[in-house]
């Protein structure tokens, strides 16, 4: 498994597409075997599933995301887990163990959207 996790600093980023770069785990049998960072290739619609799935991401966890990226994660069979939160290194234990559920997105992408885009 590789999960990527949008990054702000060292606490995942509240919106998946803001951020300037991924942090990237490859995990085997609950265990963290390699890290990496990967620099956003940038914010424009479609690109970011694509990308992903060309370095073998298979899961993504963000603070959250519009549903049209959501789709497209899962078109190109990246799972994905919104509405995650906190410092990356507890985040990805947490993962790993199985204690971080799929959530809620922590970005409104209704009539009174909040991520000012």
């Amino acid at each position: 498994m590789k999960v990527a996790i949008a990054k702000d600093g060292n606490e995942v980023s509240g919106h998946f597409g803001h951020c300037s770069e991924y942090a990237v785990f490859d995990v085997k049998n609950k265990e963290i075997t390699g890290s990496t960072v990967l620099q956003s290739p940038g914010h424009e619609p479609g690109k970011l599933p694509v990308f992903l799935a060309e370095h073998k991401i298979t899961h993504v966890l963000a603070g959250g995301m519009g549903p049209r990226a959501v789709d497209l994660f899962c078109a190109n069979n990246i799972e994905v887990f919104l509405g995650v939160q906190g410092q990356i290194e507890s985040v990805i234990r947490d993962f790993i163990a199985g204690n971080i559920a799929q959530g809620e997105s922590s970005c409104s992408h209704g009539p009174d959207h909040e991520c000012g885009h």
